[in-house]
Order: structure tokens, then sequence, then C-alpha cells
């Protein structure tokens, strides 16, 4: 059945939601056709509500929209992957929250963004079956970044643009990316990554199905992954206390993060 010049119909992730009023609420999806975009779901926190259960954080789902004067509203919602079931173990919402987070504070409202869509779906895929959810979260910032074209250049100084020596480089927070030596300022501590921790950073950002791909961040790659983002985001995410050292001590491959 054809819809309405005020009807429309998107595929999309929940994001966020927020209460409206006594029964409303406001949902934050991030959808393939339009980007991110807010609705109301009307009733929506009412015991007999016929949409309750299906617009929970991190599914995924096919809704049916109606334009309003503020805000559009959700009038129909059939789920394509549930994933809060499993979201709801506290190690995968930590890792779930900050990756939709990172969606919520990168990406512009109506702007469509199918790459980054599938990146988020496979994300959420992922972790919702991994039992190592922390371990995913790096290469999706990684992959994220270079997406959204803000990823730092991993072979030349972000100052001098010469390229880093093979042994070592320094992650400038300031500059928002790596220095060589003679651009490294004396008297300041700056996180040094040596030639083995350059290469996993490298394998991270690496496109899905390339050689040198990797999966997993050393613990020191983790963390400097963690200040590139804060870098281009403006501020640490208020979700990653939740989520605890990014860093693992397993050399196991999580089978699962091949989604990524």
């Amino acid at each position: 059945m054809a819809t309405s010049a005020r009807t429309y119909k998107a595929r999309g992730i929940v994001l966020r939601a927020r209460n409206l009023g006594e029964a409303d609420r406001i949902l934050t999806l991030f959808t393939l056709e339009h980007g991110k975009l807010d609705g109301v779901a009307k009733g929506l926190r009412r015991a007999r509500s016929r949409i309750g259960g299906r617009l929970e954080f991190g599914n995924e789902v096919a809704v049916t929209m109606h334009r309003g004067r503020s805000l559009d509203v959700i009038s129909g919602v059939e789920i394509l992957r549930e994933h809060w079931s499993a979201l709801v173990e506290p190690s995968r919402f930590a890792v779930a929250a900050m990756a939709s987070e990172m969606i919520d504070a990168f990406c512009e409202p109506d702007l469509a963004m199918p790459d980054i869509y599938a990146l988020l779906a496979g994300m959420l895929a992922a972790i919702a079956r991994s039992a190592e959810p922390r371990m995913l979260l790096p290469r999706f910032s990684m992959r994220l970044l270079e997406a959204l074209g803000i990823a730092p250049p991993l072979d030349r100084c972000v100052r001098c643009g010469n390229l880093l020596a093979r042994e070592h480089a320094w992650l400038d927070g300031e500059a928002g990316g790596f220095v060589d030596d003679p651009c490294r300022e004396r008297g300041r501590l700056l996180p040094e990554l040596a030639k083995e921790e350059l290469a996993n950073l490298r394998a991270l950002a690496a496109p899905r199905g390339a050689e040198q791909r990797a999966v997993r961040a050393l613990p020191s790659v983790a963390r400097a992954v963690e200040l590139l983002v804060a870098h281009n985001l403006g501020r640490r995410l208020k979700s990653v206390a939740a989520a605890g050292d990014l860093g693992t001590k397993s050399p196991a491959e999580d089978i699962h993060a091949q989604a990524l």
C-alpha cells in the first residue's frame, strides 16, 4: 500500500530514548535512509501500548513515521533484528552504549550515511553475540573515524607531514594524531607507541577483508584510540567509564568480530 506524502518508512537502529509527558517517549534513531532522526512514540510507556517492547535500545526496526509539526510520530514498528535481550548484560550494554554515543555525537541529523549504518549494525550484532564485547570497540572506533574522514594519518607526522619512523611515534592529543621525534615537544609526557603497537593500530583501521586486518587491540593501542575519539569529539565519552579498561589480555580472536 502506498504511503501518503506525510507518511514515510525507514529502517533504523534505536540509539537512545527519553520520556515525554506522562506516557510518551522520544526516540533517537539512526536510519539507513535519513540518517539520525528523532520521533515520538505516543503512549509507549503505557502497559497496553501496541508497540511497547519493540523500540528498545539497540534494536534494528522498520518504522512507519507520520510527519508532525515539531516531531515526527512513530505510528508503526516491526522488529528486524532484536538485540536488546542480549544487550541487557552489563558488559555488552556498556560497549553498545559507547558505540551508540559515538554515532549520536558524530553524525548529523537528516544525513544518510549507509556505510556508517552498516558499521553500527554489524557492531551491535557482534556485541550481542560476543563473550568479550570490550575487545570490539577499538576497531569500531577506528573504522568510524575513517568513515567520517577525520581519522589521523597513521604513517605521517600530523605536525610536519614527514613519514613516521618505523620504531616508534608519539600520540599528541592536542594535534589529534601522531608526531615524530623532531616534532615532539620536550618536557611533555606523550603516549609512545612502539613498532608493534603502530602496526596493530594500522591493522585495526584496515577495511573488512584486508589481509592485514586486526580485530583485537593491544591495551596501549586501545587507550590511544580512546584518546583519538575524545580529541575529535572535543570531550571524553560520557559512557566510557562504564566500559572500563578497553584492553584485553587474551590473544584469542572473537569469531563474532568478523562482522567488523
